[in-house]
C-alpha cells in the first residue's frame, strides 16, 4: 500500500503499526507492552483499535488526497474530535499514569502520535483534559521523544519542533 512506518528486521520487512507492535511485544518479553492481566489486555485492545481503526486512518494522505486541500483541514479535526471524545470516555475508566494503570502499553505507543496529528488539525486538547495529560506524561521518556513524529528523517520541515 505503499504507506509507512515499516520495521525492517531479520531481512522481512513489517508494515501496519499495530502488527509491528505486537511483534516487538513477542520477541521482547522482557520489556512487555501488554499488561499480564487479561482484562487489562482487553482496555489496551480497545483503546488501540479505537486509535488505529477509527480516528488515525482519515488522517491517510491518500485519504486526504482525496478529499482535497479545501476540505481537508476541516475533515481531519472532525474526525479527531469525535475519535476523540469516545477516547475520552474510554480512558476515564482505565487510565493511570498511562493510558491503562501506570506502565507503558501498545496503547500509550499509538496516542502519542495521535495526539501530533490532532495538533496538526488544530484540534482543542483542553476539550480532552485525559488524553492531553497522557501525552504529556508520555512526552516525558525518552523513548517517546526520540520517536515522535516530529524527529523523524522524513518529518516535513515546518512540522518538526
Amino acid at each position: 500500500m505503499q504507506q509507512v512506518p515499516a520495521l525492517v528486521m531479520n531481512e522481512s520487512t513489517m508494515t501496519q503499526s499495530v502488527a509491528m507492535l505486537e511483534y516487538l511485544e513477542e520477541v521482547h518479553p522482557e520489556k512487555p507492552l501488554l499488561p499480564v492481566d487479561p482484562l487489562e489486555r482487553v482496555k489496551v485492545r480497545e483503546i488501540v483499535s479505537v486509535i488505529s481503526g477509527g480516528i488515525q486512518p482519515l488522517q491517510n494522505l491518500s485519504v486526504l488526497k482525496k478529499i482535497g486541500d479545501e476540505g481537508k483541514m476541516e475533515w481531519g479535526k472532525f474526525w479527531i474530535d469525535k475519535g476523540f471524545q469516545a477516547l475520552e470516555e474510554i480512558l476515564k475508566r482505565t487510565a493511570g499514569k498511562y493510558c491503562v494503570g501506570d506502565t507503558v502499553t501498545i496503547a500509550d505507543a499509538c496516542l502519542v502520535p495521535q495526539v501530533y496529528n490532532a495538533n496538526r488539525f488544530k484540534v482543542d486538547m483542553e476539550q480532552f483534559p485525559i488524553i492531553a495529560r497522557l501525552n504529556d506524561e508520555l512526552l516525558k521518556l525518552d523513548a517517546f521523544k526520540e520517536s515522535h513524529p516530529s524527529k523523524m528523517d522524513d518529518c516535513p520541515e515546518n512540522l518538526r519542533s
